[in-house]
């Protein structure tokens, strides 16, 4: 079956050095009691923090070190461009459909290269993910459309200035959008034909599409949402050898720029933006059938890009190059219930979350509409 991401979300940005850029009034929206720039959070109610209002200065250093828990909590919720999908390309019959219910988890550090004073910055995160799953005949060729929806919990925490600081969120993140096509070695079949297909080889493209429907507040430094649009176009390959098989793909990320990032506040009181340069990602899985619907496979990838820019001051150490390796299993409960096993851990993190993460997906499927199944 095509990709089920259990991870969708879009890759981390980090936040250059500030730049104020006077702009006609608008109320200001101080972010909610106890910000995060003073180790305060959305929910600190039982948490009170006695400390005075950072100067200017002060304030500077506090925002970029507190980026880095932002870009740790775009990481560790599941980096597009870290993304790891093994059979992301494989073609089901037409109008087969599955619902799947995640749950992923990642905890671990921050990597910032000097780029900021912050220690011992870490995160845990926790999110539940609900995907559907269609797949069509497009033009004679086999093609899929995935929609997924994430919530997030997570709690972050790092050393500013030896000063502890803590902060939570929990919300909606952006919605995943993909869209798959198969261009050779999968023409559109129903379940009596794809019965007595045998797969070869295959090629085909899919588009990745990110929208910022995301909890966002322009007001806040820690977000769910990134307010902005990211798409992936990518080229996927899946060659089979009796029970091996192999996939390969690559891709590029290319986002828009988010017009109001951490903004008209205590801090900022005009308006930023912030923008990210494309990321390109690598993606390779081996995988083994022991038998039908159960199997297991060795996952890699790596990706190079993501430099970002602050109302056009560019950032060169946010500059991503970086690889994952990780293992999935995927086990079938009924004839139409599986259940998917996954973990990840980064091979090599130049710059941002060097973080564990695991996830299990439980996925029903049928085939056809109810008014039209047998």
């Amino acid at each position: 079956m095509n990709r089920v991401s259990q991870r969708p979300s879009p890759p981390k940005f980090v936040a250059g050095s500030v730049k104020k850029r006077p702009l006609p009034a608008r109320p200001r929206c101080a972010p909610e009691g106890g910000d995060v720039l003073r180790g305060g959070s959305a929910s600190t109610a039982s948490r009170p923090i006695r400390e005075k209002r950072l100067g200017p200065a002060a304030a500077k250093i506090a925002f970029r070190a507190f980026a880095g828990l932002l870009l740790w909590m775009a990481v560790a919720s599941g980096s597009a461009a870290q993304d790891l999908a093994p059979r992301a390309y494989l073609i089901t019959p037409v109008n087969s459909n599955a619902v799947i219910l995640s749950y992923s988890y990642s905890s671990g550090a921050l990597q910032f290269d000097g780029a900021v004073p912050v220690s011992g910055a870490t995160a845990d995160i926790h999110m539940p993910i609900f995907s559907f799953y269609h797949t069509l005949n497009f033009f004679g060729r086999s093609a899929s459309v995935t929609v997924a929806l994430p919530y997030g919990i997570g709690h972050f925490n790092g050393t500013v200035q030896q000063a502890p600081r803590y902060a939570y969120r929990s919300g909606l993140l952006d919605s995943y959008y993909r869209f798959s096509v198969n261009l050779m070695g999968g023409p559109a079949m129903n379940a009596r034909e794809f019965a007595k297909w045998r797969q070869k080889r295959l090629l085909g493209v899919s588009l990745n599409v990110v929208a910022p429907t995301g909890q966002y507040d322009g007001t806040r430094l820690l977000n769910w949402g990134n307010n902005r649009w990211g798409f992936k176009p990518e080229l996927g390959y899946s060659e089979r050898w009796g029970h091996w098989l192999l996939d390969a793909y690559a891709a590029a990320w290319f986002f828009t720029t988010n017009e109001e990032f951490f903004s008209y506040n205590q801090y900022v009181p005009g308006l930023q933006t912030q923008s990210e340069s494309p990321v390109v990602a690598f993606e390779g899985h081996l995988s083994y059938d022991v038998r039908p619907r159960l199997w297991i496979s060795l996952d890699g990838n790596f990706w190079h890009g993501g430099e970002t820019s602050l109302s056009g001051v560019e950032n060169p150490v946010t500059l991503q190059k970086s690889s994952r390796v990780g293992v999935t299993l995927s086990v079938p409960l009924t004839p139409r219930q599986s259940l998917k096993v996954s973990f990840y851990d980064g091979a090599y993190i130049n710059y941002g979350g060097n973080y564990k993460n695991a996830s299990v997906g439980w996925q029903y499927g049928w085939t056809g509409w109810p008014a039209h199944s047998k």
